[in-house]
């Protein structure tokens, strides 16, 4: 049985507390008025644009007026306020699709009924007891936005409806009763799957027969075909929607491959801390050697999406979808074209050579730069059209990152004492036990 390290939890505690102390900060000094906004900007002197600009994303709703008019006087002050609000939800949902991504992996091994894989379960299932705080931090942050708390979706705003055609004609979808409706059946879906599959896991290890095991399979199976709708529809709710005047019938899949790259490289990461410790001591080489080139081969299927979904829209030029990459290579620069190199190049560069995916040091390294990218990735998604030009990696961002890191962690080792980390019954033990590559 694995034991939850005091100093590992203590760590996490720490992060947690620094966290809130950042996130309070980031609340603290978001401004209440206009003036307070308009000061702070020139203090901010042009940041990283025209501190004027009306930048896209929420700016096309607002209108285009001058520089001081009250229109953009008031979107300058909503897109301040949703400073703190825009980096709890990016790291929140950061952390969420992380556990998400792992459910996904998880899923798609039983389904598969994989040999190599049985000895990871109980760390899959470990991470993926996340699922619970992190969808109900997630859900009460969108609730909070229908209850207009913040301004991160404008169509919840009924005074832009009332003055944008095609927010009206979205309405019957992109309404906040619908939208909490559907929130509420993609986390009870995804949580319900994950609680009885594990429920099942558990109890192949103490039956006399495989029983169990079977109907994880069929669950499994069945579920996948749940997780591809709900987890499509989610990320048209919960991150395309920022920008509803924009869409990508591609996006479904390009945050599918992001959580899910996202989601290996931290079972390997786990996987590799916990053989550091003394546990697990069947998972050898070659495990970790195919947890990284899940890493490397979703590496590249992320680019090979996010290059399709660019290049298309770029070249096709139409002012209405092309203006989503305009904003981001004007006002998001480095977040922008860093992303896509620590996305792609890096893991690349660093795992292509297989002799590389069995140096434990090198994965991590490797998962830690993964993860980097991907945070980056998401807040280059929600960012833009929530606070615009006025974005920086500050107090409030390093703040919400370690509070989930913290939470993450607890919630996570704690999970991995509930059970031996090793199953005993799954009848593809053997195989895994002694799976060489």
């Amino acid at each position: 049985m694995y034991t939850f390290s005091n100093r590992l939890k203590i760590a996490s505690f720490i992060l947690m507390a620094v966290g809130v102390l950042g996130i309070g900060i980031g609340f603290m000094a978001a401004p209440s008025t206009v003036e307070e906004a308009k000061a702070i900007v020139a203090g901010h002197g042009d940041g990283h644009g025209d501190a004027h600009a009306v930048t896209e994303g929420h700016g096309d709703e607002m209108g285009h007026g001058e520089a001081h008019d009250a229109s953009h006087d008031e979107h300058l002050l909503h897109q301040l306020q949703n400073k703190p609000w825009a980096a709890l939800y990016v790291a929140a949902f950061f952390f969420f699709m992380i556990a998400l991504g792992v459910l996904a992996f998880y899923a798609i091994q039983r389904a598969a009924q994989a040999g190599w894989s049985p000895l990871l379960f109980r760390v899959m299932e470990g991470i993926t007891a996340y699922l619970v705080p992190g969808g109900i931090i997630v859900f009460v942050i969108l609730a909070l936005s229908v209850a207009h708390m913040n301004h991160l979706f404008v169509w919840m705003d009924p005074e832009v409806v009332a003055h944008d055609k095609l927010l009206q004609g979205k309405a019957g979808f992109l309404n906040g009763t619908f939208f909490l409706i559907r929130a509420a059946v993609f986390l009870g879906g995804w949580i319900l799957y994950r609680e009885y599959s594990r429920k099942l896991s558990l109890a192949q290890d103490e039956s006399s027969d495989d029983s169990n095991f079977k109907l994880n399979f069929r669950i499994s199976a069945a579920f996948l075909v749940f997780y591809l709708i709900s987890e499509s529809m989610m990320s048209w709710d919960w991150i395309m929607s920022v920008d509803p005047h924009w869409f990508s019938t591609l996006f479904g899949w390009y945050i599918f491959a992001s959580m899910f790259v996202s989601g290996i490289t931290v079972i390997a990461m786990v996987t590799i801390y916990l053989k550091s410790r003394g546990y697990l001591p069947d998972v050898n080489d070659s495990h970790i050697h195919d947890l990284a080139k899940f890493m490397f081969g979703i590496s590249i299927f992320w680019t090979y999406l996010w290059f399709s979904q660019f290049m298309l829209i770029w070249y096709s030029n139409i002012p209405e979808e092309v203006t989503y990459y305009v904003t981001r290579i004007a006002d998001f620069n480095l977040p922008f074209f860093g992303m896509v190199a620590m996305n792609f190049l890096f893991p690349v560069l660093l795992l292509m050579n297989s002799d590389f995916k069995r140096v434990n040091w090198f994965v991590i390294m490797t998962g830690i730069v993964i993860l980097a990218g991907h945070y980056l990735d998401i807040f280059n998604a929600i960012m833009p059209a929530t606070v615009g030009d006025q974005w920086f990696i500050g107090i409030p961002e390093i703040g919400s990152i370690l509070f989930f890191a913290g939470l993450f962690i607890f919630f996570v080792f704690r999970a991995l004492t509930k059970a031996p980390l090793q199953p005993k019954r799954n009848p593809f033990i053997e195989e895994s036990k002694h799976f060489h590559y």
